[in-house]
């Protein structure tokens, strides 16, 4: 499995990892069989969120006797990211994970408290080793210069987004900004939602052809496509082991340029969007 900074000077971190949304709506042991299996293939990057239900319910359970080798993250509501309900949330959520840290903490997505709240809790749970790093999710460029100016270079681990093959918003400003200041870029729902390319769709084509010739599947290139920069990592869930072999599998698959450029072309970017597409 490939690994790549988090970050500046974050940790080696999988370039695929496993998302966990919905994961406690299906069977539980299918979810934490597909959890011990992808941590088993390499992909010790978990992450969750306290709006995720009963998903880090299902994690403690997954990860027990684990904790040490994994990359665990988790993210606090933008309705709890006072100060002092970002450090509730935190401590609530490292109960509920059955652990004593969080390796990065992220802000879900903007709300009304002033960032200059949230990042002083997060340093604070940094300064009390409930948590490594730091970052936030559905930020986009203009978010993330304002929280520059709160926070300073070199103290944002990362930025989850939004991004799969008929979403690359973040390819017009997220990425290059995420780039110069050295921030994570986390690729959630990479999949899409529910709408990854039919096979006989003339997109789908591409990516079988592709897939045949590196005796992958489609969704294995779709992964490699996304992580073709170093910035970049995905995320995506696993419903059962067998899938959670697969997304792991994505992770030493390097595409070459011109299928690279098939892919740009059968899955244009498209312009700039007014606001940052999200789920």
């Amino acid at each position: 499995m490939r690994q790549q900074s988090f970050g500046r000077g974050g940790a080696e971190v999988p370039v695929i990892g496993q998302g966990t949304w919905y994961i406690d709506r299906g069977h539980r042991g299918e979810a934490v069989a597909a959890l011990r299996r992808g941590i088993a293939l390499g992909m010790t990057h978990i992450d969750t969120a306290e709006m995720y239900g009963d998903a880090e319910l299902v994690i403690a359970e997954a990860i027990e006797g684990l904790r040490e080798n994994l990359f665990l993250v988790s993210k606090v509501l933008p309705s709890n990211a006072s100060r002092r309900g970002t450090i509730t949330a935190c401590e609530r959520s490292l109960k509920r994970l059955k652990t004593d840290h969080l390796d990065c903490y992220l802000l879900h997505w903007r709300g009304s408290y002033p960032l200059e709240e949230t990042v002083a809790a997060f340093e604070a749970l940094k300064g009390a080793g409930k948590i490594r790093s730091w970052g936030v999710s559905n930020f986009d460029a203009d978010d993330l210069d304002e929280l520059l100016g709160v926070a300073g270079e070199g103290a944002i681990a990362c930025n989850q987004v939004l991004y799969h093959l008929k979403e690359r918003a973040i390819e017009h400003a997220v990425i290059p900004w995420c780039e110069r200041h050295g921030v994570a870029v986390v690729a959630y729902s990479p999949f899409g939602h529910n709408d990854f390319p039919l096979p006989r769709s003339e997109e789908g084509k591409v990516l079988a052809r592709i897939a045949d010739a590196h005796k992958a599947t489609p969704r294995q290139v779709a992964l490699a496509f996304l992580t073709r920069d170093r910035s970049v990592f995905a995320i995506p869930k696993a419903s059962n082991a067998e899938h959670a072999a697969e997304n792991a599998a994505a992770g030493d698959l390097v595409l070459t340029a011109g299928e690279i450029a098939a892919l740009d072309k059968a899955f244009p970017r498209g312009p700039k969007p007014r606001s940052l597409p999200m789920l």
